[in-house]
């Protein structure tokens, strides 16, 4: 029953990165991690072990022992999954509020050799990467499905944002403040109301009139 979705959603996914110029329809290789002048890249087959085995090998070793990080945590983290439904999440990605949202992200991922495209190839691998999931994301399968062979990670960036966020959960909230939330469970947005916010949303809010109105001068 959800087979013709899945494939339009696959299909939706790879035309957004393949239309445009300077992606390719392809999965990450490289994860770049840039900052200045810097740059470290690790293998994305290197992460997808570490995911499978919770062993870490090669620089990424190295990185989570200089880190101090626990291999198995990291494994668990990247193997915890975000569950959105496919049809309106893709329909969200093309209201401002999911351009807002693709805009924050592609302020810390993007292309490493096209960064202008960071919007285009993150709503490709999200779409693509929840088809490919029946509706589950995980890092992994975003990396699966990034349509570009080397993925920059821009390190001041990602750090400001670790730092307001202690979750997987709370960067979801960072970054949707909110509506995303509306796209789970028995409260999903209907399909006629996902491009018009109600008003008070981040989108849609009012500011209060600095003047009252003048009193009236009736005798």
């Amino acid at each position: 029953m959800n087979r013709p979705p899945k494939i339009l959603a696959v299909l939706l996914g790879l035309s957004l990165s393949a239309a445009t110029p300077g992606l390719q329809v392809q999965a990450a290789e490289q994860v770049v991690f840039v900052s200045g002048a810097f740059r470290r890249s690790i293998p994305v087959a290197d992460l997808e072990h570490l995911a499978q085995t919770g062993e870490a090998r090669g620089l990424l070793g190295d990185v989570l022992r200089f880190g101090r990080q626990d291999p198995a945590s990291v494994a668990k983290m990247l193997n915890q999954q975000l569950s959105l439904p496919l049809v309106l999440t893709s329909r969200l990605l093309s209201t401002r509020i999911g351009e807002a949202l693709l805009q924050r992200l592609a302020g810390i991922f993007s292309p490493l050799r096209a960064p202008q495209k960071g919007v285009q190839a993150i709503r490709g691998a999200l779409i693509t990467g929840l088809a490919n999931g029946n509706g589950n994301l995980s890092a992994t399968g975003f990396l699966q499905a990034y349509p570009a062979q080397e993925l920059a990670v821009n390190i001041p960036a990602l750090l400001g944002v670790i730092s307001k966020a202690s979750s997987i959960s709370d960067l979801v909230r960072f970054f949707s403040e909110s509506p995303l939330d509306g796209l789970r469970g028995d409260g999903a947005a209907k399909p006629g109301s996902v491009d018009q916010p109600k008003s008070g949303s981040m989108m849609e809010a009012k500011p209060e009139s600095s003047t009252a109105a003048p009193p009236s001068t009736a005798p």
